[in-house]
């Protein structure tokens, strides 16, 4: 009898061996599958062929200064030049990180610097150019 309990329960462990293994294979399969898929895909375009934000209210002080940059299309060093901080070990490092380090007793100050930077910027991008009278033309 004894021998018979070990057997069924040696005959039910291999089943359910069997089974999870046909488990881990369809799974596996399809993770393999998938893999195959988007092995072909191309990276995306370049980010300067994408939208660029002109909204400063979105600006948050998690973020970066270089993805503040990409994200509003300013040239890499007027961020650091009009905050007055060295690009060296700051690019790394969120608003609320630089504020803390560079302007302890004043929240928020780099936020808004940030985004008055932007903002003049932006104006003289926008800034139409001098008027200019059309040549004359002799008749």
């Amino acid at each position: 009898m004894n021998k018979q309990i070990n057997l069924r329960q040696r005959n039910f462990v291999i089943g359910l061996i069997i089974i999870g293994l046909m488990i881990v294979g369809l799974f596996g399969l399809r993770t393999a599958r998938a893999f195959k898929k988007f092995h072909g895909h191309r990276p995306p375009p370049p980010f300067a062929a994408q939208h660029i934000e002109t909204d400063v209210e979105l600006i948050r002080d998690w973020m970066t200064l270089p993805y503040i940059s990409i994200t509003y299309g300013l040239p890499p060093d007027l961020l650091y030049e009009t905050l007055n901080i060295p690009p060296d070990g700051a690019e790394k490092k969120s608003l609320r990180q630089l504020n803390h380090e560079y302007y302890p007793n004043v929240s928020g100050t780099v936020l808004e610097k940030v985004k008055a930077a932007i903002l003049s910027y932006q104006s003289t991008l926008t800034a139409t150019p001098p008027a200019t009278s059309p040549p004359e033309s002799n008749p």
